[in-house]
C-alpha cells in the first residue's frame, strides 16, 4: 500500500493522451463516436485518479476543493462555449445544466453514497457541523439564483435585469468564498473525518508525482470538455430519436461532467469515509452553482445574451423536495441505507418527469 503513488499507472497517462489524439483526428461516424465515448469515460477515470493523488498530497479538505473547482471549470467552459455558439436554447441552457448538476449531486451522488455506504457498513458517521455549514450556504444561493427570478417584477418572469444579475452574481461569490474560508481556515476541523490522522493511510506521493498528477488532471479535464462538446450533436440526436425533450441533453452533459466526482464520492463511501463523500457532494454542489451562475452572468452581460434563470414550477417543487430530504437525511451526523434509497427515488422522479412531463 505504501508505494501506491510511487509511479503513476500507465493507463492514467495513456487514456487522456489517446483521447486528445482521437479528438484532433476527428470523431465522425458511429464507430468513431463510440470510440470517442469510450475515451471520454477513460479520461474521466484518469481525472479521478489524478485528483485522488493530488488530494492525498494536499490533505483534506483541500483535496475535495481542488476536485470541485476542476469540475466547475469544466461545467462553466462547457456551458459558456455552447451558449456563445448556439442560437436557439441559449437562454435556458445555463439554468438547465446547473439545475441538472444540483439534482444529480444532491439526489444521485449523495443518495448513491448513502446507499452504498449503508449497505456495506450499516451505519456511517460524519460531522454534522460540516453539513449544516454547507447546506445553509447552498440553499441561500439556490433560492437567489433559481427561484427568486420568478418573483421579481423589473423584467419578464424567470429573468433578472442587468443590475439584479450583477447583484446575484456578487452575492453568490460572497457566499461561496465565505464558505471556502470556513472550510479551509476558520473551521477546517468540521470537515475532517475522525481517521484523517491515522497512520494506516498510504504514504503521500512525492512532490514530483503530485505535480505531474495536477498537470495531467488539467489535461484530462480539458479533453473531457472538448469531447463532450464534440459528442453533444450525437447525444442530441439520440435524445431526439427516443422522443425525449431537449432538456435531457443538459442532464447528460451534467452527468458526464460530474462523473469524476461521483466515482470519487462512491469510492469514499465504500471505504467507510462518508465525511469525504459528503464534503465532495456538498462542496461540488456549492461550486457548481456558486461559481457557474456568476460566470454565466458575466458572459451574458459581455455578449448581451438573454438568460433565463428561474425554474418552472415542477422543477421548483423537485428542488424543494430534494433539499428538504437532504437536510433531513444529514441532520443526525449518522446515516443508513434508507436515506440513500429516498434520495435515489427523488432522482428517478426528476429524470422520469423530464422524459414524461
Amino acid at each position: 500500500m505504501a508505494h501506491k503513488h510511487a509511479m503513476l499507472p500507465i493507463w492514467s497517462v495513456a487514456l487522456p493522451l489517446a483521447a486528445w489524439a482521437g479528438y484532433f483526428f476527428g470523431i465522425d461516424g458511429t464507430l468513431m463516436q463510440l470510440a470517442g465515448g469510450a475515451l471520454l469515460i477513460g479520461s474521466v477515470l484518469s481525472a479521478v485518479h489524478h485528483a485522488e493523488v493530488v488530494a492525498h498530497k494536499v490533505g483534506e479538505p483541500f483535496g475535495t476543493i481542488i476536485l470541485a473547482l476542476a469540475i466547475t471549470v469544466l461545467e462553466v467552459g462547457l456551458i459558456v462555449s455552447l451558449m456563445v455558439a448556439s442560437d436557439g436554447n441559449a437562454p435556458t441552457l445555463a439554468r438547465d445544466t446547473v439545475f441538472a448538476a444540483i439534482m444529480l449531486i444532491l439526489t444521485g451522488l449523495l443518495g448513491g453514497s448513502l446507499l452504498l455506504g449503508g449497505f456495506r457498513h450499516h451505519e456511517q458517521f460524519f460531522g454534522q457541523k460540516s453539513v449544516s455549514t454547507a447546506l445553509v450556504t447552498l440553499i441561500s444561493i439556490l433560492v437567489l439564483t433559481l427561484v427568486l427570478p420568478n418573483f421579481t417584477t423589473s423584467t419578464v418572469e424567470g429573468t433578472y435585469s442587468n443590475s439584479q444579475l450583477v447583484f446575484v452574481a456578487v452575492a453568490s461569490l460572497v457566499l461561496y468564498f465565505s464558505f471556502i474560508a470556513m472550510q479551509t481556515v476558520r473551521h477546517r476541523d468540521y470537515f475532517l473525518s475522525d481517521d484523517d490522522d491515522e497512520s494506516r493511510h498510504a504514504e503521500p506521493p512525492s512532490l514530483a508525482v503530485a505535480a505531474a498528477s495536477l498537470l495531467l488532471l488539467v489535461v484530462c479535464l480539458g479533453i473531457v470538455i472538448l469531447l463532450a462538446k464534440a459528442l453533444s450533436p450525437a447525444i442530441e440526436g439520440m435524445v431526439a430519436a427516443v422522443g425525449a425533450p431537449p432538456s435531457l441533453v443538459g442532464v447528460i452533459i451534467a452527468a458526464v461532467v460530474l462523473m469524476p466526482e461521483g466515482l470519487a464520492a462512491l469510492t469514499a463511501a465504500h471505504r467507510n469515509r462518508l465525511q469525504t463523500s459528503v464534503n465532495l457532494a456538498l462542496g461540488s454542489a456549492l461550486a457548481s452553482i456558486g461559481l457557474t451562475i456568476p460566470a454565466v452572468a458575466i458572459v451574458c452581460l459581455i455578449y448581451d445574451i438573454d438568460v433565463v434563470l428561474g425554474l418552472d414550477t415542477k422543477s421548483m417543487i423537485l428542488l424543494g423536495l430534494s433539499t428538504f430530504t437532504v437536510m433531513l437525511s444529514l441532520n443526525q451526523g449518522r446515516s443508513n441505507m434508507l436515506y440513500g434509497i429516498v434520495l435515489l427515488v427523488n432522482l428517478a422522479a426528476y429524470i422520469f418527469t423530464i422524459i414524461v412531463p
